[in-house]
This record gives C-alpha cells, sequence and structure tokens, in this order.
C-alpha cells in the first residue's frame, strides 16, 4: 500500500502536526463521531494564515478503515466539484489513518433538519447543491468512470459557512465505468437502513439509481423536518419512508410537511418538489430520474419558491398598491431583485397598452 500512496505523496502530512492541532486528540476537540472512528477539528497554519479543518481518525476496530482509507484518498483526489467535500491531506504513520477535510463550519444536514430558522429557500438551495455534486459523481465530464457513492443520508451532506453543501464521505464508494446507461456492480449491500435501495439488497446489484434512491430519501427529510428513521434504546424502532410515499399518494403531504415551513412555501414549488423526490423512490430502477434531471427539476422549484420570496419582500417593502400597480405593466415587467424593480419603478413603464406611463421617486 505505501506504493500505492506515492502519487498522493504532495497531501502526506506529518502525524506530529495533526497531534499538535487536535491538542493530541482531545475530546474537546470532536465535532463527529461515526462507525469510522472520530472527527477532530484543528488549526494549521499554512503561508496564506491560519485554517481551520477536519480531521477523520480512522478506527482499525472497525475492519474496514485501510480500504476505506484508500477509497477516499483515490477519489476525492480524481474527482472534484463544488459540492464535494475536499480532501486537504492525509496522514499514514503506524496505526494511525487520518485523512483531512476542509472544515464544514454548519455541520450535517441531519443536525438541522428541525431548525425553524432553515428556510424553505435555504433548503432547496442546500439540495440542489448536494445534487449537483451527485451528478457530477455519476457522470463527470470526460471521465471513463462514474462512481457510486453507496451511502447517500443527510448526514453526509455538510454544509459550509454559507450553507454551501458538500457531498461527503466515500469510504464505501464503487467506480464503474460510465460509457453505459446502467452501471451494474455486484457487491455485497451496504449503507444506512432507511436509505438503502431495497433493490440493491435484494438483488445485491449495485447501480446510480441506488444513490438517486437514497437521495430522494434525503429530500423527504428536507421536507418533513426530520431524519427518516427513529431508534428506541439503541434497537431501530421504525423507518418513515414508506409512510412519507403513502401521504404523497393519497395527497395527504399536509400531514407530514414540517410545520414551520408551511407558511412560507409556495405551493409550486413544493409540487415539483415533492414530485422528483417521489420519483426517486420508485421500485424499479428504470422508473427512476438520472440525478441530472433532479438537478434540473429542483432548479425549477427553487426558481418558483425565490419568486414568491421576492414578491413577499415586495410586498413588505413598497405595500400591497404597489403590487397591484407593477401587475398592470404592459408589458410586464423584468426583475430578479427588489433592488431591479425600485429601479425600473423609478425609470418610469407602461401601463394600459403604453397609453399611460406611471413613475415612481424618491424609492429607498
Amino acid at each position: 500500500m505505501a506504493t500505492y500512496l506515492t502519487a498522493f505523496k504532495h497531501l502526506e502530512i506529518q502525524l506530529e502536526l495533526i497531534k499538535s492541532a487536535t491538542d493530541n486528540f482531545s475530546d474537546s476537540k470532536v465535532i463527529g463521531v461515526g462507525g469510522f472512528g472520530k472527527v477532530y477539528k484543528g488549526e494549521l497554519l499554512y503561508p496564506e494564515g491560519k485554517r481551520i479543518v477536519a480531521f477523520k481518525r480512522l478506527d482499525r476496530k472497525h475492519g474496514q478503515a485501510d480500504p476505506q482509507f484508500f477509497t477516499e484518498i483515490r477519489l476525492l483526489s480524481s474527482y472534484k466539484h463544488d459540492n464535494l467535500i475536499p480532501l486537504l491531506g492525509f496522514c499514514k504513520e503506524g496505526d494511525e489513518m487520518i485523512l483531512m477535510y476542509e472544515h464544514a463550519s454548519q455541520g450535517s444536514l441531519d443536525r438541522i433538519l428541525n431548525d425553524a430558522n432553515l428556510t424553505w429557500t435555504h433548503r432547496l438551495k442546500i439540495c440542489l447543491g448536494a445534487a449537483k455534486g451527485l451528478s457530477f459523481l455519476h457522470d463527470p465530464n470526460g471521465s471513463q468512470e462514474r462512481v457510486l457513492h453507496r451511502d447517500i443520508k443527510s448526514a453526509n451532506i455538510l454544509l459550509d459557512e454559507n450553507l454551501n453543501a458538500k457531498v461527503a464521505d466515500f469510504g464505501l464508494s464503487k467506480v464503474g465505468p460510465a460509457n453505459q446507461p446502467y452501471t451494474f456492480l455486484v457487491t455485497n449491500p451496504v449503507g444506512t437502513p432507511g436509505y438503502c435501495d431495497p433493490l440493491y439488497m435484494y438483488t445485491y446489484q449495485l447501480t446510480k439509481e441506488s444513490d438517486v434512491y437514497s437521495f430522494g430519501v434525503v429530500l423527504f427529510e428536507v421536507l418533513c423536518g426530520r431524519v427518516c428513521y427513529e431508534y428506541s434504546n439503541g434497537d431501530l424502532k421504525k423507518i418513515f419512508v414508506p409512510d412519507w410515499k403513502e401521504c404523497y399518494e393519497q395527497k395527504k403531504l399536509d400531514e407530514i410537511i414540517f410545520p414551520d415551513l408551511k407558511q412560507q412555501m409556495d405551493s409550486s414549488s413544493v409540487e415539483t418538489f415533492v414530485d422528483i423526490a417521489y420519483q426517486c423512490l420508485q421500485i424499479t430502477r428504470e422508473q427512476r430520474p438520472t440525478m441530472s434531471v433532479v438537478v434540473e427539476k429542483l432548479k425549477v422549484s427553487l426558481g418558483l419558491q425565490e419568486f414568491r420570496d421576492l414578491q413577499e419582500e415586495i410586498r413588505k417593502a413598497l405595500g400591497y398598491e404597489y403590487g397591484e400597480i407593477i401587475r398592470a405593466a404592459d408589458p410586464p415587467l423584468i426583475y430578479k431583485s427588489l433592488k431591479e424593480l425600485k429601479a425600473l419603478l423609478s425609470k418610469g413603464f407602461p401601463v394600459n397598452g403604453e397609453k399611460t406611463v406611471i413613475c415612481f421617486v424618491a424609492l429607498n
């Protein structure tokens, strides 16, 4: 394995630097714990200044540390995208295997699903970013390979200080050929209960559509404001995905939508969002969309919501009467922000087929 790592020598970091950055792996520096081990927050000094990073210290006791370690190094060194968590370095000294990533200061998506301050617009942007990252893995430009993540879940979608989504944790990922409609890999099913594709669990055939199913579960989590499972006394008590699908089919979405979101949602945005989420959860692969289609649908959903947000901003800033006059513009006014609208209002615009021109002044 030492020979394998030679190609990534430029990413190697000394163990002593990591120990110094984490106060010798102090519990006070732990920011995450999983089956792989612990994640620590640390500070390193670069020529351009100090930088906060995250160190994932793999635990050999779990048996899969070695293959996961090498898989992450290879994939994150080869596949770079704004919506994939960047690998900054690694350490392999003695029994220690540590991966260093960009620090995602807002943590993982699962931790804030029930945060009332996370608006529907924020949620749509997060979903769109994650979808773009996963779409890139499935169909990377100029590559003959596609990456199948195998463990898509809200806990593996990290958020930076601006709530930009970063798909993370590639330890279970597999690589297959990209030059065919369906990439089948026969492999023992792995992943997280609730998110795993039932078809993959039944047939042992892994495809990119398995990731699509998992992403559909994440979309419903974002809508419902909770993770897809419930544990009691350490045991899995319930998986909510069948209930969510049933509510969609029976047109009872109001029963599952996170209550704090309802008053701010555009109905067409929600409809577009839930339709594509439900398609992701179809039983057969052929019925599920590609991630590129998911990206396009989420763009539409976000656009509809942002238009509603803008109308609400205009109503609060200018009042109801302005809104009525603006809707009378002929031809219709085209604007993307309140600032652009105010500029149009100051210049004046025609109504009633250009027979009347209205101009507003002193708009702050």
